[in-house]
């Protein structure tokens, strides 16, 4: 198990991110539209990631049709709500955030919050390892019931994550725990695991998690992007590890 995380990309993502906020406004002042396309391409890679990420959960929960929504459509529209708004944006520092949050608006829009499944989340506790493989397998499906390509899942324009156990588990009282999970399972179980839970939690839940695991957000940012107080955010990640643990529990340690 990998337990030392590199946030060596994101950090200089957002510092990238954060130093085209001045040079876009001047841009923008100078009647340059096309530079300042120009730069905004530049910034869209990792944004359009995080936006594939919710939309192919939003298609695998039956939310609406693959294909309906692509990426494109909202980077499209993110264009110009940062050509009308980016005077908004005071500071410098607050860009990278304020990128996230017209994202996170632009999506919802769209994606209503929709329905979790809500037997699964109040029988999580009681899931046996059988029962637990199963669902597994119906995860690894499209909605028509075939086994998802390969291809699909590579592709290179999604954010792929790559959840460890020391996303779940955060205190050394734990580590008894850590070490007879990782003993019985793979880097690849856990991952594809913690995915599968996720995508059946609240949307709430899972999108904190997200943020703060694969976006690197603190909790402080993840509740001015999500308009939630502090305390409400960490209670929310604090449930999302803790359902996660009690499934990891009882899937792989329980004999």
């Amino acid at each position: 198990m990998q337990t030392n995380l590199s946030y060596q990309n994101k950090k200089e993502f957002r510092v990238f991110i954060t130093h085209t906020h001045t040079t876009l406004i001047q841009l923008k002042k100078e009647g340059k539209q096309a530079s300042f396309n120009e730069l905004v391409l530049k910034i869209m890679p990792e944004i359009e990631s995080y936006i594939n990420s919710r939309l192919h959960t939003a298609i695998k929960k039956g939310h609406f049709s693959k294909g309906k929504y692509k990426a494109a459509d909202f980077i499209d529209q993110l264009f110009i709500e940062i050509y009308d708004n980016i005077e908004e944006v005071e500071h410098e520092k607050d860009f990278y955030l304020w990128l996230y949050k017209k994202t996170n608006e632009l999506l919802e829009d769209v994606i209503i919050e929709e329905e979790f499944d809500e037997i699964f989340f109040k029988n999580i506790d009681v899931y046996t390892k059988p029962e637990w493989d199963e669902m597994e397998e119906k995860y690894s499906t499209d909605g028509g019931g075939d086994l998802l390509m390969i291809e699909e899942l590579d592709d290179m324009s999604y954010n792929h994550n790559d959840y460890k156990l020391n996303h779940v588990f955060i205190e050394n009282k734990e580590q008894a725990m850590i070490d007879k999970i990782d003993n019985n399972i793979s880097d690849e179980k856990i991952q594809s695991h913690i995915e599968m839970v996720l995508h059946n939690l609240p949307p709430a839940l899972r999108t904190v998690f997200e943020l703060f695991t694969n976006e690197h957000l603190e909790l402080e940012e993840i509740a001015q992007i999500r308009n939630s107080s502090l305390r409400e955010v960490q209670q929310l990640l604090d449930d999302a590890q803790k359902l996660l643990k009690v499934s990891l529990f009882n899937r792989y340690t329980v004999d």
